[in-house]
């Protein structure tokens, strides 16, 4: 069993204001009963984040930065054979623009229902379709797209950009800045973006390329028996610390708890902990009695990690 936990921490101030006061009590003992196996160090500036890195290469799909064929993934575990095409994840998305720069809210906090999803699809694919793109619709805050131009193009992960300043990320492909300007001419006067500033609602105003490149190899396969708390997420997007506290209890009651009890049992568990930069794993360890003593009398905290993630 091993339980993978996404924006763990963080290095915002907030965070660790957060940190100070949180008490995760089945945390603290499965880091007194596991070892340190395995640390994956990353930049904060890095297109890919640490829990993405540590799942591709749990599926054998490492790649260089921000070139994890996530989009290609998708479509060969829905049962569809990618082919050699190169695939991406196509985001419909709000940029909020200032004077001098443009930042990009959590597109989940969009709220787009599959008729509005679908509506904006149909009035951008021709345009997509000019630059050699086909789009296809999965979900609401999500398409498929395959097309040459994504083959080797690093794309920053959403999970990289929500909730800040893109021009740090922005794709390379002159095709895709271009064809970006040009939808947002486009939805600018798009009637759903009336109805949704008549709603109160943001508007969608551009998208992001995410997730692409081509398969590496034909068959991809899941991971096995590990669980991805994503819980975390949406407050640390929002940079709700205060929520994200509230949701790192929660976790540390159900997940962390069931994973104790195992280890307590004599399973072999593991758990890697993932900042902005780093992934910290631990594991069960066929260890001296000496060091297991050690550890159960040495505490570790989040806290304590929170330098190292």
């Amino acid at each position: 069993m091993h339980l993978l936990i996404p924006f763990a921490s963080s290095t915002a101030a907030q965070c660790r204001q957060a940190l100070e006061t949180l008490q995760l009590p089945y945390l603290e003992k499965l880091l007194r009963r596991l070892a340190p196996a395995q640390t994956d160090s990353g930049p904060a500036t890095s297109m890919t984040p640490p829990h993405e890195r540590v799942l591709a290469q749990m599926l054998g799909l490492a790649a260089p930065d921000g070139c994890i064929a996530w989009a290609a993934h998708q479509v060969a575990l829905a049962g569809r054979d990618p082919g050699t095409a190169a695939w991406a994840w196509i985001t419909p998305v709000h940029w909020d623009v200032g004077a001098d720069y443009i930042s990009m809210a959590d597109p989940g906090a969009l709220d787009l229902q599959e008729e509005q999803s679908r509506e904006l699809l149909s009035a951008m694919q021709r345009f997509f379709e000019e630059d050699g793109i086909t789009l296809e619709y999965t979900a609401p805050h999500r398409w498929l797209a395959h097309g040459e131009v994504f083959r080797g193009l690093a794309s920053a992960s959403l999970d990289r950009v929500a909730g800040h300043e893109i021009s740090p990320w922005m794709p390379t492909a002159a095709a895709l800045r271009r064809l970006q300007n040009e939808m947002q001419m486009l939805l600018y006067t798009n009637p759903l973006n009336d109805t949704r500033t008549a709603r109160g609602l943001a508007t969608v105003n551009s998208f992001w390329v995410s997730g692409t490149g081509a398969l590496p190899h034909a068959k991809p396969s899941g991971p096995q028996d590990v669980t991805v708390a994503d819980t975390l997420r949406a407050a640390a997007l929002r940079d709700d610390w205060s929520q994200w506290a509230r949701s790192w209890a929660a976790l540390d009651q159900n997940e962390c708890r069931v994973l104790l009890e195992s280890a307590a049992a004599g399973k072999p568990v593991q758990l890697t902990l993932c900042g902005e930069r780093n992934a910290l794993r631990f594991a069960s360890a066929q260890d001296s009695a000496l060091n297991q003593l050690r550890r159960r009398f040495t505490r570790t905290t989040l806290q304590s990690l929170q330098d190292q993630l």
